[in-house]
């Protein structure tokens, strides 16, 4: 029996090699943690120095994108205030930083356009500003009718053709701000085609102006264009369209831009449970329509 037990756990020659190799395998799997420090050396991964790498990639990538054209509409700039701007007329080539940021521009733009200059670069025509990086477009307009480039002389026998400037001083009219189309309302210092356009689409949107006043609140115009422009407005026809609110649905109300939805759709509760307004007046009943908002909506409101 000790012999069949010994036979039991005998090995072969070849199971005998196999042990080996197997043992052999797991021997050098078992060096593996204390061998690797020795063979990575200074790969070891320092992870602050990679985290600051990957943030200077990033800023790299930001900085080497295109310029892309700025094709976002007007509209969804906000509208920013040049109250503390002054505006005059003015030479790109020349003007300053500090003139520059007198005409209400950011003072990172205006060293960017200082850096330009010093560069060699040259504005040759009022519509080159569009150009610089960084500039608004409601400040571009705002500029352009401003910008007076000089010609300077070359030192030959030839004279230097001067071409005309379209954006010459000329004498304005008193404009009726009922009946100007945008191509009078250009020809205003400051007054661009885009805001030429929002004076006219606010005014329909109203039904028309009855004060000279109402058109500092077209949305975009700085408050300091509209008072260069001021003294050229009239309000002299006074065909205001005006709106039934016996008779007006909810849609028709709520696109008046002095009602809007909130004032429209309590305007169509109101009637609805009392029955129709005796006279305009009586739209002061509603308790969220302040006496102020009340003046402003009165002469576009009917009751017959």
């Amino acid at each position: 029996m000790f012999l069949s037990v010994k036979k039991y756990f005998e090995f072969t020659a070849k199971e005998r090699s196999g042990i080996l190799v197997l043992l052999g395998f797991v021997f050098l799997f078992s060096l593996i943690p204390f061998a690797y420090p020795l063979i990575a050396g200074n790969a070891v991964i320092d992870n602050n120095r990679f985290n600051r790498e990957l943030k200077w990639l990033a800023t790299e990538k930001n900085y080497n994108q295109p310029r892309q054209n700025n094709t976002t509409p007007k509209s969804e700039y906000k509208k920013e205030s040049s109250t503390a701007a002054t505006l005059f007329y003015f030479d790109p080539n020349t003007l300053n930083a500090e003139g520059w940021m007198k005409l209400g521009i950011k003072e990172k733009t205006a060293l960017t356009i200082q850096k330009y200059i010093s560069k060699g670069g040259k504005f040759r025509k009022p519509e080159d500003i569009e150009k610089i990086w960084g500039l608004n477009p409601l400040d571009v307009e705002r500029l352009i009718p401003y910008v007076r480039i000089s010609i300077a002389e070359k030192a030959t026998n030839f004279k230097v053709a001067a071409y005309p400037n379209k954006y010459e001083k000329k004498e304005l009219q008193k404009v009726d701000i009922n009946l100007a189309d945008t191509s009078i309302f250009i020809a205003l210092p400051g007054i661009g085609p885009g805001f030429a356009k929002r004076i006219v689409n606010f005014r329909t949107r109203l039904g028309g102006f009855y004060a000279v006043e109402q058109v500092g609140e077209t949305y975009g115009l700085p408050d300091s264009t509209f008072q260069i422009v001021r003294p050229y407005l009239i309000v002299k026809s006074g065909n205001i369209k005006k709106i039934n609110i016996n008779t007006a649905n909810l849609e028709e109300l709520k696109t008046h831009p002095y009602i809007r939805y909130n004032l429209a759709n309590v305007i169509v509760n109101f009637r609805n449970q009392h029955g129709n307004f005796a006279t305009v007046e009586d739209i002061k009943k509603i308790m969220i329509l302040s006496d102020e908002a009340y003046d402003k909506l009165q002469p576009y409101l009917a009751v017959n």
